[in-house]
C-alpha cells in the first residue's frame, strides 16, 4: 500500500496538488456566494413567509421559487443549461473560473433553504421580544435571530460545503478541472485504478477535515 502511494505521488504529485487547488478554488467561490447571497436570501424567505415579521406573498413566492427550482435541477443539466449565460459573462465555458459560476448559483439556493430551516427553529418568542424592545427588522435579524441561530448556521454551512465538494467533481465534465476531472482523466480513462482510488481517498479526507472543523466551530458557538 505504501509502495503504491509513493509511486502515485512521485509520478502525479504535482497534478494532484493542482487538482486540489482547483477544487478548493471552486468550493471557495461557492462558499462565498452562499454566505454573501444565500444567507440574505434565506433570511428574506423566512421574514416574508406567511405569518413572518415582513409577510409579503409576492416576494416570498419569487424567492422560494428560485430556491426550489435550482435545488431540484439535476446539477449536470443545470451546468449545461447555464452554458449560454456563462459564455456571456466570461467569454468561455471552460476553465475553473467559468465552472465556478453555475456552482455559485446552486450554492446560493442550497444554503438559502438551510438558512430558512435553521431560522424557523428559533423560538418565536425571540422575535416577539425583539419587537417588544423596539428593535428594527435589521436589528432583530442581526442581534437576535443570527445570534440565536449562529451555531446552526455554521453547521448548515458545513453540510452545504460538503455538497459543494461533491458537485465540484462534476464540473470536470465541462472543463472545470479539479479532483473529479483528475480522477476520471488520469485514473478511470487510463485504467490507473490505484490513482483513482487514491484520489477518492483524498476527497474523503478533505470532507472529513471540513466536517470536523465545522462541527468544532458550531459547538464553540453554541451557548445553550
Amino acid at each position: 500500500m505504501i509502495a503504491v502511494l509513493t509511486e502515485v505521488f512521485t509520478e502525479y504529485g504535482d497534478r494532484i496538488a493542482q487538482a486540489l487547488l482547483e477544487t478548493g478554488y471552486m468550493v471557495g467561490w461557492a462558499i462565498l456566494a452562499a454566505v454573501v447571497l444565500g444567507l440574505p436570501l434565506g433570511t428574506l424567505i423566512y421574514l416574508t413567509r406567511r405569518g413572518g415579521p415582513l409577510e409579503n406573498r409576492a416576494v416570498w413566492a419569487l424567492a422560494d421559487l428560485y430556491v426550489t427550482v435550482v435545488r431540484s435541477f439535476p446539477f449536470l443539466l443545470f451546468v449545461v443549461f447555464m452554458i449560454p449565460v456563462t459564455r456571456w459573462v466570461f467569454g468561455t465555458t471552460f476553465g475553473t473560473t467559468a465552472a465556478s459560476f453555475p456552482l455559485a448559483f446552486v450554492a446560493v439556493a442550497i444554503y438559502a433553504r438551510l438558512v430558512e430551516q435553521i431560522l424557523l427553529e428559533v423560538p418565536s418568542g425571540i422575535v416577539r421580544a425583539a419587537q417588544a424592545m423596539g428593535a428594527s427588522t435589521v436589528q432583530t435579524v442581526t442581534r437576535f435571530l443570527f445570534v440565536e441561530a449562529r451555531s446552526g448556521l455554521v453547521y448548515a454551512l458545513t453540510s452545504a460545503t460538503i455538497s459543494f465538494v461533491s458537485y465540484s467533481t462534476v464540473l470536470g465534465v465541462v472543463g472545470g478541472g479539479g479532483v473529479g476531472d483528475f480522477a476520471l482523466r488520469y485514473g478511470y480513462q487510463e485504467y490507473q485504478f490505484a490513482l483513482m482510488y487514491v484520489t477518492i481517498v483524498l476527497i474523503i479526507a478533505c470532507v472529513l477535515v471540513l466536517q470536523a472543523a465545522g462541527h468544532m466551530l458550531s459547538r464553540t458557538l453554541d451557548k445553550r
